[in-house]
């Protein structure tokens, strides 16, 4: 049973963003503030990534935990209630996740998963995203 109402629930679920959450947000910054350049939510690319460096061919997904269902993270739980609502959209995801991956790689794009547990606890994006995009251009 569902511990609000299904009014409060729906209006707690329609203010859900799919774009400029607080992790895509603070994740941004970083390699804007490194010198590197990148375009944002590209839907020619297969999965939209949230942020693409087009001439490196290199691309970051940031994943809600809940919602991409990061495996190993607390977060990451099915609700209880309306589990056969919750376990085949959940599910969809991250099969629809793979597959974007997958697309992604084989049309030659190397990809990053950043999750939103890892940029909460503060572990080294920056050096993650040095490691993965190389030496930012020189100005």
């Amino acid at each position: 049973m569902d511990r609000i109402s299904p009014t409060n629930r729906s209006q707690n679920m329609a203010a859900i963003k799919g774009k400029d959450t607080k992790p895509e947000m603070i994740v941004r910054r970083l390699p804007h503030s490194l010198g590197y350049r990148y375009r944002l939510h590209r839907n020619d690319l297969p999965g939209k990534p949230d942020i693409v460096f087009i001439g490196r061919r290199k691309a970051i997904q940031i994943h809600g935990c809940f919602w991409h269902q990061h495996p190993g993270c607390k977060s990451a739980h099915v609700p209880l209630s309306r589990i056969e609502y919750w376990q085949p959209k959940l599910a969809r995801n991250v099969t629809r996740d793979k597959a974007n991956l997958e697309a992604l790689s084989a049309a030659g794009w190397d990809v990053m998963v950043l999750w939103e547990c890892e940029i909460k606890r503060g572990d080294d994006i920056q050096e993650k995203l040095v490691n993965f995009l190389g030496r930012p251009a020189a100005s």
